[in-house]
């Protein structure tokens, strides 16, 4: 195979037989390779068939009834559910707090009678705790018992009109007796401090000299003539505090983004310039960046054998320098294993094989490497003659958007699908109808209300008992297996899409006048209006594994503490295998989609063809990926680390001289990585697409 002399362009003869060949367009920097084929090429191949049929057209049935009973499935669940019930706490009746149009309109806080009978807060969270919940305007303030009030209210009327608050109906005065209050759980038989929080009152804890108080006290009285312990209402509502802490923090980080938001839009901004740089610059620095870096890594090693040998000779004639590792044993000190000869011996003779291992790879391989340098640079090229498809992320972005909203939206209504269940709940414990559902309309006048004195039917959650609501979990199920096909849908056209806009770049014979007009446009309704199904075919497989490995993981969370060591060990290789699996069936669809671009054929024929040619050439493809990941690797570290050093020296005032940043921030570092995480994120959008090229180029050469 000979390029020739003279020409623009150069042939590769891609058989055996020596009968097809194929041209390499001109302008290409790719060199002479013999890289196979998995079919018999058209010599006057021209670039992506325009000549095409629907294929896999029964996935393609089978995926739009998907689609069309995933609509259905969220509109059922906006039908039955509620996402106020959700946004508001629920009282013992089943009402929302805070909701417009009802009486509690102006009542947005849950109030919790007898905090001692929750014992954790996901209780408290979930409305499980067995105590009565009302729904009040602002939490208590005060210590105060029942009967403290009681007593008092004779000299003075505004202590019923300030406890009346928290009972569940007002009356203009106490007229219950101790006992009788009990047994109605008419008003909590005492309050303390609290403060809101999620729209719930809870403890207001502090610490005083190193005590943990409420209001100032360690102790105080549960209105039932018992003495109660700070702590022990800290057991009630284990880990609130550090809660109430994290939304003091929650506020202060909201400040700092409120301050410096269009300095993180600034430098994002910076960064989808530099990201854009990099890509278009790639053609001269591809090589330039490969070898310093290798000639880095031959450096490095080289310097530690060196060292490693002058560890060694100096301790020659050291006593005890002369023991092996085997015989101090096992030490916390590491620093007297490097006190070892054997040691730096061990570690020399581990750079120097290193070393030899890189040098010789270098040798051999030095041709693969210059192709996929070429490949780099030709890459380059491409989207500097598609330019459009840069903005192809965005596009993704939002179809992911869309995606993730209606499954979280669907997820939530599904959640919240059902009536109003309501429980009996004996805040002794001691009844045997506990538990029992219950209807409050008429629960006083039931034999239960009688056979459990002090028993109250108080709401629970939301169910039912039809037959849309006993397959909810079904439902939230295939919400979720949808909602992967479709995330792996989208991004499966993206990546067939990119493949034919950058094939037909790589098959104009002269650039850019032969390139088609609006490839990538063309490109994406070419696989829309024929490849939905065979597209859909790889992302049904990819999401199935997907959905293997959520199920593996959630049994794995599960049965954590019930698993034997036997079970641990096969559960965690066949999490290892579905990784594997996942991460080898993403190779190869996007191989696929490639073809797919190109020949129109369905999945497994366009699959097979991958994976055939990828198999010929299985040396030149790890090469390529490597050097490939390597650099686009770098321009990410380097996008994001010029613009967090940038952010740094901005956010912490240290170039005041030339731009003045923002002051008085609470935690610069809050600002920081979100500039330095969204330019990665961004560099990574661009060199995704930048990758997709260069596999697409890799496929046609």
């Amino acid at each position: 195979m000979s390029r020739q002399a003279g020409s623009s362009w150069s042939s590769w003869t891609l058989g055996k037989s020596g009968a097809s060949t194929i041209e390499e367009p001109p302008g290409s920097d790719l060199e002479d390779e013999n890289f196979g084929s998995p079919r018999t090429f058209d010599p006057d191949f021209k670039g992506p068939v325009a000549d095409r049929s629907c294929t896999d057209v029964l996935c393609c049935i089978i995926f739009i009834l998907f689609i069309i009973g995933y609509i259905l499935l969220g509109l059922m669940a906006w039908v039955h559910g509620d996402p106020r019930r959700v946004a508001y706490p629920t009282d013992s009746n089943g009402h929302f707090c805070g909701q417009k149009g009802t009486p509690n309109e102006n009542k947005t806080i849950l109030f919790y009678f007898n905090l001692f009978s929750c014992t954790s807060p996901s209780l408290l969270v979930n409305l499980q705790c067995p105590t009565t919940q009302i729904c009040v305007s602002k939490c208590p303030e005060k210590f105060l018992t029942y009967m403290e009030m009681y007593f008092m209210y004779r000299t003075r009327e505004n202590y019923w009109s300030y406890y009346s608050q928290f009972c569940k109906a007002a009356s203009a005065k106490p007229v219950k007796a101790f006992t009788q209050l009990l047994l109605d759980d008419d008003c909590p038989t005492a309050i303390f401090p609290s403060r809101p929080f999620l729209q719930r009152c809870f403890p207001d804890f502090s610490t005083k000299n190193g005590l943990l108080t409420i209001g100032n006290k360690t102790t105080f009285n549960d209105g039932s003539g018992k003495t109660r312990n700070v702590v022990e209402l800290r057991a009630a509502a284990n880990g609130v505090n550090k809660i109430l802490d994290a939304r003091a923090i929650g506020m202060k980080v909201f400040e700092d983004y409120a301050t410096t938001w269009y300095w993180i839009l600034i430098g994002l901004t910076i960064a989808m310039l530099l990201s854009w740089m990099f890509v278009i610059l790639l053609r001269v620095t591809a090589g330039f960046l490969f070898w310093v870096f290798i000639l880095g890594v031959i450096g490095i090693l080289a310097y530690g054998i060196w060292h490693c040998y002058q560890e060694y000779s100096k301790l020659q004639g050291k006593p005890n320098s002369h023991l092996s590792i085997y015989n101090i044993g096992i030490q916390t000190d590491i620093s007297m294993y490097f006190q070892l000869k054997q040691t730096w011996f061990t570690f020399m003779i581990i750079l120097a094989i290193l070393e030899v291992i890189v040098i010789v790879m270098l040798i051999f391989l030095r041709d693969r490497i210059r192709v996929s340098i070429a490949l780099l640079k030709e890459g380059s090229k491409a989207i500097g003659y598609i330019p459009s498809t840069l903005i192809y992320p965005v596009l993704t972005f939002i179809f992911l958007s869309i995606c993730i909203s209606y499954w979280a939206v669907t997820a939530v209504y599904l959640a919240t699908s059902g009536t109003p269940i309501y429980k009996v709940i004996a805040p002794e414990g001691q009844c045997e109808h506990e538990n029992k559902t219950c209807d409050p309309e008429i629960f006083n006048t039931t034999e239960i209300a009688k056979a459990c004195p002090g028993a109250h039917c108080n709401f629970a959650f939301y169910g039912g008992k039809s037959l849309y609501h006993q397959y909810i979990t079904t439902f939230q199920i295939v919400n979720l297996f949808i909602f992967l096909w479709l995330i792996n849908f989208v991004i499966a056209l993206g990546q067939c899409t990119l493949a034919g806009a950058f094939a037909s770049y790589y098959w104009a014979l002269k650039k850019p006048d032969d390139i088609p007009p609006h490839p990538l446009f063309t490109a994406f309704g070419r696989a829309i209006r024929y490849h939905t199904g065979s597209l859909a075919f790889g992302s049904l497989i990819l999401a199935t594994i997907q959905m293997v490995r959520l199920v593996l993981q959630y049994l794995d969370n599960r049965l954590k503490d019930a698993q034997s060591n036997i079970s641990r060990f096969l559960q965690c290789c066949l999490k290892c295998c579905f990784w594997c699996l996942e991460h080898v069936v993403k190779f190869l669809n996007r191989h696929a989609y490639v073809m797919i671009a190109i020949y129109g054929q369905n999945f497994c024929r366009s699959a097979r063809d991958a994976f055939n040619l990828l198999m010929r050439n299985v040396l030149k493809v790890a090469v390529m990926d490597r050097v490939t990941e390597f650099v686009l690797t770098l321009g990410k570290i380097l996008v994001a680390g010029c613009i967090g050093i940038l952010a740094f020296l901005l956010f912490t005032e240290r170039i005041p001289m030339i731009v003045e940043g923002p002051t008085s921030l609470n935690y610069y570092w809050v600002p920081l990585l979100t500039v330095i995480i969204g330019s990665y994120l961004i560099a990574h959008g661009f060199f995704s697409v930048y990758a997709m090229c260069i596999d697409t180029i890799f496929i046609c050469f």
